[in-house]
């Protein structure tokens, strides 16, 4: 490949931890990032979560291998805190290599799923 797939930087405007009805738990019908590194390099990448009435949470850091594809649930994100469930938020993505990012969200009970590309700043390879 002579030129490297994606941004170094990606934002989603929506995402959401949802919770099942009664309980504090995450119901599996969740927001997901899928990460592409088409790049012979790790891409070191961190995600910083906004919040309509708080303090935004992050740097959550990962790493993605060369050549990978990675599929990033919210509520398996380690780092400075646990993301609050059944919170709305957004997030920007950013990584020292280029990265591709898709935001999917699947339905309760995994019975349909929607999908975008995330937003990307102008690339300027």
């Amino acid at each position: 490949m002579s030129k490297p797939a994606g941004c170094k930087r990606w934002s989603v405007a929506e995402g959401h931890l949802a919770k099942r009805a009664g309980d504090a738990e995450p119901d599996g019908a969740n927001d997901v990032l899928w990460l592409l590194n088409a790049s012979a390099h790790e891409a070191h990448v961190e995600i910083m979560v906004y919040f309509e009435h708080r303090v935004p949470a992050g740097p959550y850091r990962l790493t993605l291998l060369p050549e990978r594809s990675r599929r990033v649930r919210w509520q398996d994100l380690e780092g400075p805190e646990p993301l609050p469930i059944g919170t709305d938020f957004a997030s920007v993505i950013e990584s020292d290599v280029p990265i591709v990012v898709q935001y999917t969200r699947v339905s309760p009970g995994g019975t349909g799923a929607m999908t975008t590309i995330a937003h990307w700043e102008r690339c300027g390879m």
